[in-house]
């Protein structure tokens, strides 16, 4: 496979790296945890199921101090970089448990504060989407980005209310509501977390039914030594590619002017030489923040997911500005592409379109970090698939060329 792939140090310094001129990037998107607890039980979450437990000792609701002080910290960020614009993510836990006008009350602050564009979108599992919170979105043009794993079937297997009861009815009705007219422009996209026990075209199709602008499929989220689901290192079978590949075949053919596959799209983005813009595959640094509840400052919450205390930084909005987190190890760690991947990886044919995978997904408790995906023989087949299908398109294009 001809895919360009960058140049990368032989060893990781940071002292040298930072010693040697290299500077790190500063943050393009703040994701805000503004509350801490969901209406959920969904037994595969990575805030509350996994190895990372700190959820518990966090305040329920992020105060509106520390709000405030989040706002001056974004808006100090952003002018020290000059940045054309900011994308703040409100985020929990479930973010609308903390209500209408908590929400409206944050999107305000920050927008006065950074004095310069500001992309709000809400990541909500869609139980209490309604018009009250669509209204307030649709006057402050917030957008809504909605969980649903695929139709009732497919999403019972794990996101259920703690009692048991089916979540799925209530967020159809969010959605065919976040479809209407007055709402359609607010409708951020689906995400849908992997379960390969269900039927991949049907899972799909139950997606597409409410027509949104982005569907984003997910890997559960596992690494070396908590393996996910159905995905054992090691072992032969790519069960994630043989699910992904039906899709990408009739998304690819029929369904890419209708809506987007984030995954699918990025992809064909890095085999055409491009830049990837997720942290999910590519070799693009990675240029977001977190605050907690409580106003610390933290690296991808999905870190949560490996070992307690692994997206954590000593850094807190009332003492520390974001460009403090910038020369933390583990952010310059995100930053650095190639430089901070496996050697397996480096010698790989895919290297710059896997990019080694989703960073949680590489870690093992003997050797941190710097490993392959857990997913890697489910990468490798997937690019090499979308790749084969770019290159029989351009050959037949050629083919055509010279017959006329």
């Amino acid at each position: 496979m001809d895919i360009p792939r960058p140049e990368f140090p032989a060893t990781l310094d940071v002292e040298a790296l930072l010693g040697g001129g290299w500077r790190p990037l500063p943050f393009h998107q703040f994701i805000l945890k503004i509350y801490s607890r969901c209406d959920l039980h969904c037994d595969w979450c990575y805030v509350y199921e996994h190895a990372d437990q700190s959820w518990r000792s966090q305040p329920r609701r992020m105060s509106d101090a520390i709000v405030d002080r989040t706002a001056a910290r974004i808006a100090e960020h952003a002018k020290a970089h000059d940045l054309p614009e900011v994308t703040v993510v409100l985020h929990g836990g479930e973010p609308l448990l903390a209500g209408a006008d908590m929400i409206a009350r944050t999107v305000r602050t920050i927008r006065a504060a950074v004095e310069r564009p500001v992309k709000a979108v809400v990541q909500t599992n869609g139980v209490r989407l309604d018009e009250t919170f669509l209204d307030v979105f649709a006057e402050l043009d917030i957008h809504v980005g909605v969980s649903l794993d695929g139709d009732q079937v497919a999403n019972d297997r794990h996101r259920l209310f703690a009692d048991g009861r089916s979540s799925y009815p209530q967020v159809e009705n969010a959605l065919r509501l976040l479809g209407k007219d007055a709402y359609r422009h607010l409708f951020n996209g689906i995400l849908c977390t992997i379960d390969v026990r269900n039927p991949a075209i049907a899972t799909y199709e139950a997606l597409l039914e409410f027509d949104p602008p982005t569907v984003d499929f997910l890997l559960p989220h596992g690494n070396w030594s908590s393996p996910p689901p159905f995905r054992i290192p090691n072992e032969a079978g790519v069960p994630y590619a043989d699910f992904l590949i039906p899709i990408f075949d009739r998304f690819y053919r029929t369904e890419r002017k209708r809506t987007d596959v984030r995954l699918f799209t990025e992809i064909i983005r890095l085999l055409v030489g491009g830049k990837s813009h997720t942290e999910s595959i590519g070799l693009s640094p990675v240029l977001m923040a977190v605050v907690e509840t409580n106003g610390a400052i933290q690296q991808s919450d999905i870190l949560k997911s490996s070992y307690p205390g692994a997206p954590a930084t000593p850094l807190h909005v009332l003492t520390d500005p974001f460009d403090a987190a910038l020369t933390e190890p583990a952010i310059i760690a995100r930053q650095l592409g190639a430089g901070a991947l496996a050697p397996e990886c480096r010698g790989c044919e895919v290297m710059s379109v896997c990019g080694g995978g989703l960073y949680a997904h590489r870690y093992d408790e003997q050797s941190g970090f710097m490993n392959r995906s857990v997913y890697c023989p489910d990468l490798l087949a997937l690019i090499r698939h979308i790749h084969r299908t770019l290159e029989a398109d351009l050959a037949a294009v050629r083919s055509r060329k010279s017959d006329s």
